[in-house]
């Protein structure tokens, strides 16, 4: 029997959505079902897949209006964050028909009569597990290459974000997808795990915590046969070596913290800041502006800086880990505020000379400061982590970011920009617990299909010159 569950509003607690979770013996019809539509999505034309990816873009453009609410309605983004969200699941389409002309592209080395090539093919059914904080965007970023390579989908979104997803696969189905080439299945971790454990499955492309990953990892350990893309979280630092505009780098920082209730996987979770006087006195500019901060609802006016984070649940975890900071000799800068269900207002805590520091991604809005004496030392405490998602320098000094950029340990390392900030046409992933060396975003494309060489020529001909030993 199928089990229920629900979505709720974490502003206000409210359900706004009840479904069921996607039973085993479903999942195992699912993939037999995705078997069947592979047959002929596969060898669709490329021309034809790319054609049905630009009508879900442009359905996408025309349901926009009604999903920027709706996306708000179950995150608690503010309704401008939504809007950006949805912006970039459009673009994704163009994004990633020209990552896949680039990267996938057909070759061919003609020798005499001898023609060398290499196409690219799809894995076969492939599962797209997606999280809460973008929704839309980031499971969509796997969904869209991996259909325009001609892969099938099984998409296991969040279980926080379940109606979102239905309404995706409605746009979808508009474009006119055929049936079975995209499916969903809802539920929680079990039923992720059972979705992994399917013998009929291709892949798993993984966007997510990094236990969830790291489980995944050791499930799918010794097959060969399945591609597995992990993007995960981040323990990020960011360096504050010298400012040339106090006021830009609160900015900054601000939006490395606390952009998305601190619910990016990329955002700052250690400010490691070098002792000088004027250092000292733009931490001092940072604690005004981050008290100053817009805390709201998405239906306020104006509309607010950061809403509230996923879930009650989440709101106590996030609770506990800033409570194990302070018992450990944390003094807080900016103590942490909240309410009930899901409110967390933007935390700031010195953990500086705690011994035992927690190498932990604390996921939503706590900015843990580190002092440090120099340089070196700053990127000694920024590397001791086993993370390695995002990593940043404030500099003027040209050198100081060259050397960090060499020392460092991530796969995305920004300079003078927040921690957030990323191209859609660059790669999306990091190293260690943050990934497996399989980044998203433009290169996508290198995990949604794979490369086969071949050898061909119109006709059978002899050998023109026999190899010792072989009869005529």
């Amino acid at each position: 029997m199928s089990q229920g569950f629900q979505s709720k509003n974490p502003t206000t607690d409210a359900v706004i959505w009840e479904g069921t979770i996607t039973s085993p013996q479903m999942l195992s019809k699912q993939i037999a079902i995705a078997g069947e539509a592979l047959k002929s999505w596969a060898t669709t034309p490329i021309f034809d897949r790319i054609l049905i990816l630009e009508r879900y873009a442009k359905q996408l453009r025309e349901e926009k209006a009604s999903l920027i609410p709706e996306l708000s309605e179950e995150t608690g983004k503010p309704l401008w964050e939504s809007d950006n969200e949805i912006e970039s699941a459009i673009q994704k389409v163009s994004i990633s028909i020209k990552a896949y002309e680039e990267r996938c592209k057909e070759s061919v080395i003609t020798t005499g009569n001898i023609r060398s090539v290499v196409r690219y093919k799809p894995h076969g059914i492939l599962a797209v597990y997606g999280p809460f904080n973008f929704p839309v965007h980031l499971p969509n970023g796997h969904i869209v290459p991996a259909l325009l390579a001609g892969n099938c989908v099984i998409f296991k979104p969040s279980e926080l974000t379940p109606r979102i997803a239905e309404r995706m696969a409605s746009v979808w189905d508009m474009a006119g997808l055929p049936q079975g080439v995209l499916q969903i299945a809802q539920g929680d971790a079990s039923t992720g795990k059972a979705l992994a454990a399917e013998p009929g499955l291709s892949g798993i492309l993984f966007t997510g915590s990094a236990s969830v990953g790291l489980s995944l990892h050791r499930l799918m350990s010794g097959d060969t046969g399945k591609i597995l893309a992990l993007e995960m979280g981040g323990n990020n630092p960011l360096i504050i070596h010298d400012l040339e505009n106090n006021s830009a780098a609160c900015q900054q920082v601000m939006i490395s913290a606390f952009i998305t209730t601190g619910q990016r996987c990329s955002c700052a979770r250690r400010l490691i800041i070098i002792d000088t006087p004027e250092n000292r006195r733009f931490l001092d500019l940072l604690l005004e502006k981050t008290k100053q901060l817009v805390v709201g609802s998405y239906t306020d006016t104006p509309e607010p800086f950061l809403g509230p984070v996923i879930s009650s649940d989440a709101s106590k975890q996030i609770i506990a880990r800033y409570n194990t900071l302070v018992s450990a000799g944390g003094k807080p800068l900016i103590a942490l505020k909240q309410r009930d269900p899901a409110w967390i207002y933007p935390t700031i805590i010195d953990v500086s000379g705690i011994s035992s520091l927690p190498d932990e991604e604390i996921f939503g809005p706590i900015l843990q400061v580190i002092w440090v004496r120099h340089f070196e030392e700053a990127i000694a405490v920024s590397n001791r982590t086993q993370f390695g998602l995002s990593a940043g320098i404030f500099t003027t000094d040209p050198e100081k970011h060259a050397h960090f950029f060499a020392h460092s340990h991530a796969g995305i390392v920004n300079w003078n920009r927040p921690l957030t900030g990323a191209n859609s046409a660059a790669p999306f992933g990091g190293i260690g617990k943050s990934g497996n060396f399989r980044p998203s975003a433009y290169f996508a494309a290198d995990y949604c299909a794979y490369p086969v060489a071949s050898q061909e020529a119109e006709h059978l001909e002899p050998l023109s010159h026999p190899l010792p030993g072989m009869p005529l």
